[in-house]
């Protein structure tokens, strides 16, 4: 006889949990939308609540809680779901600071809850292949261009803007797969961050980073690309070239395209936590948000001109 399906909450019913989260559990065998913690309306057919706390009171069962909130204050939401006795799941990037990230992941550890800080472009389709392919082969060169308009993503959306954020929250998505695919851990060297005159993030960034081998990985990223929007990664190696386009959902080999499904990122990110769960292991890796902490705290800073909507 199958398992039921974990019965899990959404805190956060903002864009990404509208067009990923929910559709997603919807579509998902092993899981159960059975509340929201939200300041807004909730799903069709779910119960809003205000605090986890409410939710618990009111709602029997909750096993589990994935949180799409801002990154900032997230602590105390998933010091409260653990609390609660609840399973975490929190959407990209995972908190506001490296400190705040590290400090739930001890957290949810003392608790002996499942956390699963999530990446979701690591679950595009090509990702696995790449890095099947790269670890049989000696990388000489990596250039990411990782170029989208603000405008179309994060349309009125001042939290894009609080300092940390801006062009790496999409950034961020590009270094979670390169520190996938790549057989060695990165260092920076060095970067620039491109701050509009108005705003208190970054709309671009240029990043040299070199892996432990010394081997260049170029990295540029910028949020006010108009137009066709650019998320690439080229990988050149000794025995030929690897494209990732698309957001990595797309992959070439010597510029011969290569089948590697459809599936969506957030199908597999789901599965991906029914599987945590059920090994009773967390799943947490920080080093993406590691690299935009280094780029922070090495970028020279470079005020360009005011954005505008």
């Amino acid at each position: 006889m199958a398992n039921a399906p974990t019965r899990i909450a959404l805190a956060g019913i903002g864009k990404i949990a509208r067009d990923q989260h929910i559709p997603h559990i919807a579509a998902s065998p092993d899981f159960e939308l059975v509340a929201a913690v939200t300041r807004h309306d909730p799903p069709e057919g779910v119960p809003g609540f205000t605090t986890i706390a409410e939710m618990m009171a009111a709602v029997p069962g909750v096993q589990a809680i994935s949180i799409c909130t801002p990154p900032r204050g997230r602590l105390t939401l998933i010091e409260e779901a653990l609390a609660h006795g609840l399973d975490v799941m929190v959407e990209k990037p995972p908190a506001a600071t490296l400190s705040e990230a590290q400090a739930f992941a001890r957290a949810a550890d003392a608790a002996g809850k499942v956390l699963f800080a999530t990446w979701h472009s690591r679950e595009a389709a090509a990702v696995e292949p790449a890095r099947q392919w790269l670890d049989e082969r000696t990388i000489t060169r990596v250039a990411v261009n990782w170029k989208e308009d603000v405008r179309v993503w994060h349309p009125g959306q001042a939290w894009i803007w609080e300092p940390g954020i801006g062009v790496f929250d999409p950034g961020i998505n590009a270094l979670s797969v390169i520190t996938r695919i790549l057989p060695r851990p990165l260092l920076l060297d060095t970067a620039e961050l491109r701050f509009p005159s108005n705003r208190d993030a970054p709309i671009a960034a240029d990043l040299d980073f070199t892996d432990t081998a010394g081997v260049p990985v170029r990295v540029e990223f910028d949020f006010d690309q108009t137009g066709p929007q650019t998320w690439d990664i080229d990988v050149e190696t000794d025995n030929g070239s690897l494209k990732l386009s698309m957001g990595a959902s797309k992959m070439a080999v010597d510029g011969v395209a290569v089948d590697v499904g459809d599936e969506p990122e957030y199908a597999r990110l789901y599965r991906r936590f029914a599987q945590c769960l059920a090994a009773r292991e967390s799943d947490v890796d920080l080093s993406p948000f590691v690299h935009v902490n280094d780029a922070f705290l090495l970028g020279r800073r470079v005020t360009v001109g005011e954005f505008s909507e």
